[in-house]
C-alpha cells in the first residue's frame, strides 16, 4: 500500500466494462513524512468517499484491479482507504 493525497479529479465520458459509476481521481504519492514522492497517478476511488485534499492509501497493479466491486477491471492504482492520521515509529522518525 502506498500513501497519497488526491489533488485532482478526470472525467472519463467512456470507460471500459465494469467502471460505470466509478470515480477517478489524481492522487500524489508521498512518502513517509508526507512529502510529494515520484509523479501523480491516476486511481480508481474503490472507497468511493475520497475527494480532493484527502490523505489517502492507494494500491497498484493486480491489488489494484481486485480492489473495485467489478473484480479485474483495467485499472493501475485503487485507493482502497483514507486516512485519518499518520504517527511514526520511534524507529522510523
Amino acid at each position: 500500500m502506498h500513501l497519497g493525497r488526491v489533488i485532482g479529479t478526470v472525467v472519463a465520458t467512456m470507460k471500459a466494462d465494469g467502471l460505470d459509476g466509478v470515480k477517478f481521481l489524481i492522487v500524489q504519492p508521498l512518502d513517509k513524512h508526507r512529502q510529494d514522492t515520484g509523479a501523480p497517478v491516476v486511481a480508481a476511488d474503490a472507497v468511493a468517499m475520497a475527494g480532493p485534499g484527502e490523505l489517502v492509501y492507494y494500491v497498484a497493479s493486480r491489488e489494484a484491479a481486485e480492489a473495485l466491486a467489478e473484480r479485474f477491471v483495467p485499472v493501475d492504482h485503487a485507493i482502497v482507504g483514507l486516512v485519518d492520521s499518520v504517527t511514526l515509529a520511534e524507529d522510523d522518525r
